[in-house]
């Protein structure tokens, strides 16, 4: 049987090439030297979108002889990754492309050089990230975290008190993503010279960049507050020539890891592929699985350097231009499309999102939003066309029945994301005087199928789980007696929801929408097949959604 790890990998070439996996073409030993003596890239997370794009952005450009160094895999939270899916294979892991004609291009990535967990209690770990941050090298600190992960505040405002505590404790012994980013970064304010640095949020939420500062300053300020930090560390963060924080837009479907993947790499021959759930809603493997399509477009600002990205397809610009291809795809052509199908597949039994755009409703449901609701107000950003994007997505992206993603992983943490996908493009309508709310008929639909969603009861009258999300329990406990074909008072229970502007970005009542949307969820709720009834009844209510878009 054919083991990953770097002996294998120097010593069987050929049985990889008869399994079908095309192995680096470069000296790994000496990339890991050079990268453990100077390194030169960090990232943040150890999950399936790092394995699928980061650092296969890292091993093109080795390949091509731009790079002659990889990236240190840093796990934030989730240490035993490093443990189970890292360490016994060398940092080494197998990228799958599963193209939509069924055929997997498979391939040996060597581009993370050292994978170390960011756990304060384990002494040679922590030094040695400390270590690497006070590196002159060090150009780039990236993060691929979720949304969930910048957040140090409860819905009041009011921090949370765990990160009550570590502002107590100072930078000695932090827990948190964000006290842990910050102590390190403070390292190199202190012991680093203050050598600039470029810190890149990757993740897939509205001025992303500005919120990973916002985080790192907050926690900042309140250590200055209590002298366990120099005052000078916050000018220096916040000083774009010393600590810059560019905005992205990063685009690129990556599903847990495939059971049928998995049994074609060990078919072909290849050991010690299983799929690990670590317990903490996180799946993993030392494989990863994902779609051919991706974008990445960041703002081109990096004090110390930078790497020479654009030759492995990133688009570098300017601030505005990084706003606008986000607005576009996550406000509009992309992840407001994928939550509506992940809230409605869950009601409708679905688990798989190719298999959702075979349901005519669902494929309505989708181009209704993108180019009927959603493109009046998409500004068009240049580098990428919307209407391409748009029709990408919905003709070869999501059909792919190759990508094994599901409705309930896409439903995860969505109260996190529903202002970014949806308020967003409400608050457009609200400042358009040539638009109205009252012409939004399937955006406010999908939120009140939301709230529906959150009984954890399908269109069948079936229990199901929701997916984890960090406001279930709370919303669950203010939905408490309502029940299928029973609404009650739906009003009285979903004001306190729909009002929420931390979830929404919005008071979807003081811009026309919460009695609409109370008005949806009696119907969706008003007994078995009322989702699907529902959804048809507005669905003809609605516009052609032909994809006849000439922005």
């Amino acid at each position: 049987m054919l083991l990953l790890n770097r002996k294998s990998v120097k010593e069987q070439k050929v049985e990889f090439e008869k399994a079908g996996i095309r192995i680096p073409s470069f000296d790994i030993d000496a990339v890991r030297d050079r990268s453990f003596a100077a390194p030169v890239w960090v990232h943040f997370s150890v999950g399936n979108l790092f394995k699928a794009y980061h650092a296969m952005l890292a091993q093109r450009l080795i390949e091509m002889g731009a790079m002659d160094r990889g990236i240190v895999a840093v796990a934030p939270l989730d240490h035993g990754l490093i443990k189970k899916v890292f360490l016994p294979h060398d940092n080494l892991y197998i990228h799958v492309t599963m193209k939509a004609d069924g055929s997997l291009e498979k391939s040996v990535v060597a581009g993370v050089t050292e994978a170390l967990a960011a756990d304060s209690a384990d002494t040679a770990q922590w030094e040695r990230l400390k270590t690497i941050f006070c590196a002159p090298s060090l150009q780039i600190v990236s993060l691929s975290i979720t949304e969930k992960g910048y957040e140090l505040r409860n819905m009041d405002g009011s921090f949370k008190p765990e990160i009550l505590k570590e502002f107590e404790a100072g930078p000695v012994a932090p827990v948190h993503g964000m006290t842990k980013l910050t102590a390190l970064l403070y390292e190199r304010y202190t012991k680093g010279s203050g050598r600039p640095l470029a810190l890149v949020s990757t993740d897939n939420f509205s001025h992303n960049g500005d919120k990973l500062k916002a985080a790192v300053l907050a926690v900042a300020g309140e250590w200055k507050a209590r002298s366990f930090v120099d005052p000078g560390f916050v000018n220096w963060l916040s000083d774009p020539a010393k600590a810059a924080f560019p905005l992205t837009m990063i685009d690129k479907i990556t599903p847990y890891p495939s059971e049928k993947v998995r049994d074609q790499l060990e078919a072909a021959g290849l050991g010690g592929m299983e799929i690990i759930n670590t317990g903490g809603h996180s799946v993993n493997a030392p494989f990863v699985n994902t779609e051919e399509a991706e974008y990445l477009v960041i703002e081109d600002i990096f004090p110390n350097g930078r790497p020479p990205l654009e030759k492995a397809g990133v688009y570098f610009t300017d601030r505005e231009t990084v706003d606008r291809v986000e607005k576009m795809k996550v406000c509009t052509c992309l992840n407001p499309l994928h939550t509506a199908l992940a809230v409605f597949g869950c009601l409708l039994g679905y688990s798989s999102i190719a298999a959702e755009m075979k349901d005519p409703d669902l494929v309505s449901l989708v181009r209704k939003i993108a180019y009927d609701e959603g493109m009046p107000v998409v500004t068009n950003p240049g580098i990428i066309q919307p209407a391409d994007f748009v029709r990408e997505v919905l003709e070869k992206r999501f059909p792919n029945p190759n990508i094994p993603d599901t409705p309930q992983r896409i439903a995860t943490d969505t109260s996190q994301k529903l202002g970014i996908r949806f308020g967003e493009t409400i608050k457009l309508y609200t400042l358009n005087p040539k638009l109205h709310t009252k012409n939004l008929v399937l955006i406010p639909l999908v939120l009140a199928a939301w709230c529906r969603y959150l009984l954890g009861l399908d269109d069948s009258g079936k229990a199901f789980t929701p997916s984890p999300d960090p406001l279930l329990t709370t919303l669950q406990e203010t939905l408490q007696g309502l029940s299928l074909g029973a609404p009650g008072s739906a009003a009285g229970k979903l004001r306190p929801i729909l009002s929420n502007q931390k979830i929404f970005a919005v008071n979807l009542y003081e811009v026309g929408l919460g009695e609409l949307i109370e008005g949806y969820f009696s119907e969706l709720l008003a007994g078995p097949g009322a989702v699907r009834k529902t959804l048809q009844k507005y669905l003809g209510h609605h516009g052609r959604g032909d994809g006849v878009f000439s922005g």
